[in-house]
């Protein structure tokens, strides 16, 4: 019986790692009684995930990174050139031809006539039928086109760096949280060699509490790896890929407004790539306008001066100056830009189409991102309400059993790894919850580094999201 109880107070020791999860902010003896001692007091319950919300602590802030973002990731800067850019071609396309200033000389050898004719001449196209009119009408959809893509953009990087954000904040959590862990666990491991030293641990629990140390080891290894990848991808949205990490201020657990059905409709009805593929309708239908002005001709017009040094046959002197005018228009009979107007008709049929693609396509992947947040929102409120602190409550209940040696180890340790699971799951649904939230509430749009399209060319309303994808785990591994 003295043997079992040695052996079970060793197992208490090493079970301090995993209860510390439950009750991190718990304090521990580092050094388990003696059989003949009395047991030590079981601890407190933990708090619980609405209990434990940490306020908001100094460090870098989601409004600091979105400033940074803005200053500083060169895709803003491609859609303000973008928006230049389509402003000068609007500006070039309404400018009036210019004219033609030149030389004409005939019968410059005249042989006995002394000379022939020779002058300038200046020749004018005018453009008829408002047509520079149109082609500022056309251009002018292409800016404003631009000017969304630029709106599109911002909210690309701003809802990039939130989802960021977000995923290395659960990530410093998490790290933070194995860190403890795993200084709970060297402790344990310490206690254990102990033990063993006085003959009151078996080589086996020494060896089991040397693996359980080691694997919190790997486990504070990995979890500070992720952290660090989410950090990078952070840094590199912002513009600064050299920033060095730094601890993120924020609350995981400040969960968003919940309306999920609102965000649909405002992605179907206000998101940028919509009105990009509405104007993309207006920009057809000038062009159309435009093609079908074409077959108007325009008005040529070419006059000059000229001295004619002929010698005139009555004064035998030369004729002097004398002037020419040329009026022409060229004749619409075979060409009257017939193709180029079926052309038009045809794209003014195919961006029609492309409005009903592209809100086809957003309703299709907010299905998958609304089915992903409900799925996450109600894991976090099933764990923080409900199952964490039924959890919770059974360890409590199988510790206190075991410490009046009425329960087994087992079952303490089970409880454990069960709370322990409970709450890595609740941790991934949050950042699951956020990455969702932030897409739908952000018109899918979360590639920030996505160089943005040219007006007038093929937009992409939905590129790669990295949105996590909600825990579905609920048993401990």
């Amino acid at each position: 019986m003295r043997r079992q109880i040695d052996s079970a107070l060793v197992a208490v020791a090493v079970t301090i790692f995993w209860v510390t999860l439950a009750a991190p902010s718990v304090g521990f003896s580092q050094n388990p009684p003696m059989p003949d001692m009395p047991m030590p007091n079981m601890p407190s319950p933990a708090a619980t995930p609405a209990e434990q919300r940490p306020s908001i602590e100094t460090g870098l802030t989601l409004a600091e990174l979105e400033e940074m973002a803005v200053n500083n990731n060169p895709t803003l800067a491609q859609a303000a050139a973008e928006i230049r850019a389509a402003t000068a071609r609007r500006l070039q396309s309404g400018l009036y031809p210019n004219p033609t200033v030149g030389y004409q000389g005939e019968q410059i050898r005249a042989g006995n006539q002394r000379g022939g004719e020779q002058g300038f001449f200046v020749s004018q196209d005018l453009v008829l039928g408002g047509k520079l009119g149109l082609n500022r009408q056309m251009f002018e959809q292409e800016k404003k086109q631009a000017e969304v893509e630029g709106d599109e953009q911002r909210l690309r990087v701003t809802n990039s760096v939130r989802l960021f954000y977000y995923q290395a904040l659960a990530a410093q959590q998490m790290a933070d949280l194995r860190r403890k862990l795993s200084k709970l666990a060297e402790d344990a491991v310490t206690t254990s060699h102990q033990l063993g030293n006085v003959g009151q641990a078996d080589q086996p629990d020494v060896l089991q509490a040397e693996v359980e140390g080691e694997q919190a080891q790997l486990a504070v290894v990995a979890a500070e790896q992720k952290q660090l990848r989410a950090w990078r991808a952070l840094a590199a949205t912002v513009g600064k890929p050299e920033m060095p990490l730094a601890h993120l201020a924020g609350n995981l657990e400040e969960l968003p407004d919940d309306n999920p059905e609102e965000w649909l409709k405002a992605i179907l009805q206000n998101s940028p790539a919509v009105k990009i593929a509405q104007l993309g309708v207006l920009r057809a239908e000038a062009s159309m306008a435009r093609a079908k002005r074409e077959q108007i001709p325009d008005l040529q017009l070419r006059g000059g001066l000229q001295e004619n040094r002929e010698l005139d046959a009555l004064t035998n002197r030369p004729i002097g100056l004398q002037g020419f005018a040329e009026v022409g228009v060229q004749i619409p009979i075979f060409n009257r830009n017939q193709g180029n107007v079926q052309a038009s008709l045809s794209e003014v049929e195919r961006a029609q189409r492309e409005v009903q693609r592209v809100q086809l396509v957003l309703r299709e992947r907010a299905a998958m991102l609304m089915q992903n947040y409900v799925t996450s929102r109600a894991t976090v409120e099933k764990y923080r309400n409900r199952m964490i602190p039924r959890a919770q409550k059974a360890y409590e209940l199988y510790l206190k059993s075991y410490g009046r040696m009425a329960a087994a180890y087992p079952q303490v340790l089970i409880s454990q790894r069960t709370l322990f699971q409970l709450q890595g799951d609740y941790i991934a649904a949050l950042e699951s919850l956020w990455g969702n939230a932030i897409a739908l509430r952000g018109f899918l749009l979360t590639d920030g580094l996505e160089a943005p399209s040219r007006p007038g060319g093929m937009d992409q309303p939905v590129r790669e999201l990295n949105v996590p994808a909600p825990t579905t785990s609920m048993q401990p591994q």
